[in-house]
């Protein structure tokens, strides 16, 4: 069986990846995640008859023998699909227009920096001279125009514009595209509006005039990608982020626009966990303890660099709870217990010797024999990383590996260390909304 999948959240792009997908792997079945954009749920609801799907829960993921992954590289996007990331597993074909590092490993790929995965697929049916209905060609254009701003956003190339026009010629009704697209604007985004009007500024970054503004909401309140938008409009400015916050939670969403390309939105928000393009991307931050603290964060990404990602020491416990090579294992056992960790560093002095992990306990059964020490059972192999490293980079190393800490280490000093739970936290806590 072949199987289509595609990110949480899922927008119009990915959506329509999935189902461009079916048509070019025939019997394919296309599988969407329980969350939507509201946009493209409506789409879906209207036109189910056309475009059914299956959810994660209907799929026997072992009888899966390929795997065709749209719009995203990262396994934690994807939704439901554990069983196939692990073992063997099925084959794997990826379509892609993000360029970010991948952590999906696939027998085969068609990644191009694009404006749109699906105009991948759309010039894929061109070139092989598909058929497809008014109604595919629609919800295709749909994909292709909200990932470009309507081939508005720096990210567009000359390749969606064909893809667009491909679509056109098999007549896809702009009309109906708009009708999808187009965000809601009333009462509640003409306050959020006004609002940040009244507390704005303006920043010079790099030559560039940056607007980063924190303002609180009431409620759920849809549309606030049109504010920022429009945000940037009126300020005239080449980039401007929103950071919204409501009353008594403690999260934040990061909403972010540019016109210009060295202004990347998606490599700044991928940095707090989000993503998106050069021209437009979001980012939920859980655990937001001030607005102050994430537009401080964002300033010093832009004026850093466009490739600028979250650290290891962003992310690292400290300090770091250790046991000598000679302490018994029912004790290192009660320091775990006590600490609610699942692992520890062994050290000999200064020097880092080994770790001892829940795992390794498995192998201690004390029955009232001789208590052994700690180095008995220890990993000696001991995998380290740099305080400057990436989360990703951390991430490849535990999953490549199977292990669920790595210590930290700075001039060869144990100064932290991360686990799999940080990267995970980093994952999906931090995942846009």
């Amino acid at each position: 069986m072949d199987v289509i999948v595609t990110h949480k959240n899922t927008d119009f792009d990915a959506a329509a990846s999935a189902f461009a997908a079916q048509i070019v792997y025939p019997g394919a079945v296309p599988v969407l995640p329980a969350n939507l954009n509201p946009n493209v749920k409506q789409f879906l609801s209207i036109h189910k008859d056309l475009f059914p799907w299956s959810m994660p829960r209907d799929i026997a993921w072992d009888e899966v023998r390929r795997l065709i992954v749209v719009d995203t590289n990262d396994w934690k996007r994807l939704e439901g699909v554990k069983a196939a990331e692990e073992g063997p597993g099925p084959e794997i074909h990826l379509w892609d227009h993000h360029l970010s590092p991948a952590t999906i490993e696939a027998a085969w790929e068609h990644c191009v920096a694009v404006g749109a995965t699906t105009t991948l697929f759309a010039r894929r049916m061109e070139e092989e001279g598909i058929p497809i209905s008014p109604i595919q060609a629609t919800f295709f254009l749909a994909g292709i125009y909200e990932d470009t701003g309507n081939l508005t956003f720096p990210s567009t190339t000359a390749v969606d514009a064909r893809a667009v026009a491909f679509l056109l010629k098999r007549k896809a009704d702009v009309e109906i595209v708009n009708t999808f697209l187009r965000p809601a604007y009333g009462p509640k985004q003409k306050d959020v509006l006004f609002g940040m009007l009244q507390d704005a500024e303006r920043t010079k970054l790099n030559g560039y005039t940056v607007s980063v503004n924190a303002c609180e909401i009431q409620g759920h309140v849809q549309g606030l990608a049109l504010v920022v938008e429009m945000y940037r409009d009126i300020m005239n400015v080449d980039a401007a982020f929103g950071i919204f916050t409501e009353a008594g939670r403690d999260r934040a969403m990061v909403i972010g626009r540019s016109a210009v390309d060295d202004v990347d939105v998606g490599d700044v928000l991928r940095a707090v966990g989000g993503g998106g393009h050069p021209g437009a991307g979001s980012a939920q931050i859980k655990d937001c303890a001030s607005p102050e603290n994430v537009r401080g964060r964002l300033l010093e990404l832009i004026q850093g660099s466009r490739r600028a990602a979250v650290r290891i020491v962003d992310l690292m416990s400290f300090p770091v709870f250790t046991v000598s090579e000679g302490t018994p294992m029912s004790e290192a056992a009660q320091v775990l217990r006590a600490k609610g960790c699942t692992g520890l560093p062994v050290v000999r002095g200064d020097e880092l010797v080994g770790i001892i992990s829940r795992r390794d306990f498995k192998k201690f059964h004390n029955k009232g024999k001789k208590d052994p020490p700690v180095k008995a059972f220890m990993s000696t192999e001991v995998l380290t990383i740099g305080p400057g490293e990436s989360v990703i980079q951390a991430a490849r190393i535990m999953v490549r590996k199977d292990i669920g800490r790595l210590p930290v280490l700075k001039d060869g000093k144990l100064i932290g260390i991360v686990t799999r739970s940080d990267t995970m936290r980093y994952y999906y806590d931090l995942l846009p909304g």
